[in-house]
């Protein structure tokens, strides 16, 4: 897997994936749940690959200058 996520992004997907995991301990009743989805952006910014990027061939990943 090559990467094709940036620091920027992986930043980003930190913290919308913490953001989204304090549903648990905010919302009440089965709608806590949906808090999970959290753990999916924290993951692809872990691991710096993303699947939903492969099938248009994007990547938030700098060019590397050839020396």
């Amino acid at each position: 897997m090559k990467p094709n996520v940036g620091t920027l992004d992986r930043i980003i997907r930190v913290v919308i994936g913490l953001g989204l995991l304090s549903l648990l301990f905010v919302l009440e009743g089965n709608a806590r749940w949906w808090g999970l989805i959290g753990v999916v952006p924290l993951l692809t910014a872990a691991v710096g690959w993303c699947p939903a990027y492969v099938p248009f061939g994007l990547s938030s990943c700098g060019t590397k200058a050839k020396a």
